[in-house]
């Protein structure tokens, strides 16, 4: 089968994001006077591949996140968790897009040359790619009881980021999959409904400033990585 070139990004950013507090949806929350969302939208306008944005955003504010992302990207009314706006962004793709990126609008600093990066390894033939750091925590199994079962070994683990790229037919086959997984199987990532299908995902190295805001100290940290920059 022929692969179109043209790249699509989805942003689910329907969330509230209870563990950062606050009163609005996480992706609207302020980091140097601009919005999560708008500089995570950024990161992929900026990316030389990337030739179309959707974000999936909460119905009540639709026409706020409009107004801040501008007419250049399509904005639509997100589900109620991330599976539900990836799957709602995906249906709005042009008929074109032969690669489809999902990145996360709680990455407000991922480097544009990332997006490419994770473009060009789809581009050049993988059907699923995710950008992967080295874990520098000691890792521990525990069980319910909150005992040590096994230390992990660090060497085999890394700590994934966005965004993951994906053939288009792959992921549009992954998420009908989803619809029939038992609720019990908890997918954190769209690599992992990927995995599911038994297609191999490849890795590429990710980027330190491509962290996740998800608590009050990691705005923090942006701000002055922003600062700094």
């Amino acid at each position: 089968m022929h692969m179109s070139d043209r790249v699509a990004a989805v942003v689910p950013a329907a969330g509230r994001g209870e563990r950062l507090g606050g009163s609005v949806p996480k992706a609207l929350r302020s980091l140097a006077g601009r919005s999560l969302v708008q500089h995570a939208v950024e990161s992929l306008t900026s990316a030389a591949l990337v030739d179309q944005v959707v974000v999936a955003a909460p119905t009540a504010e639709l026409d706020a996140f409009a107004a801040l992302l501008g007419p250049g990207v399509q904005v639509i009314a997100g589900g109620a968790e991330r599976i539900d706006s990836v799957r709602a962004a995906l249906a709005v793709l042009d008929e074109t897009v032969g690669v489809v990126l999902v990145h996360d609008a709680a990455r407000p600093l991922t480097p544009p040359a990332l997006v490419d990066t994770v473009a060009s390894a789809v581009l050049a033939g993988a059907p699923a790619v995710i950008p992967v750091l080295a874990v520098n925590d000691t890792i521990k199994q525990i069980d319910d009881t909150g005992r040590v079962v096994r230390t992990v070994p660090r060497d085999v683990l890394r700590a994934v980021q966005t965004p993951q790229g994906f053939r288009r037919d792959v992921l549009d086959d992954a998420y009908r999959l989803s619809a029939t997984l038992p609720p019990e199987v908890a997918i954190t990532d769209d690599a992992g409904l990927v995995e599911a299908l038994g297609v191999v995902v490849m890795t590429v190295p990710g980027a330190q400033e491509a962290f996740k805001v998800t608590r009050p100290a990691d705005l923090v940290l942006a701000e002055a990585l922003l600062a700094h920059r």
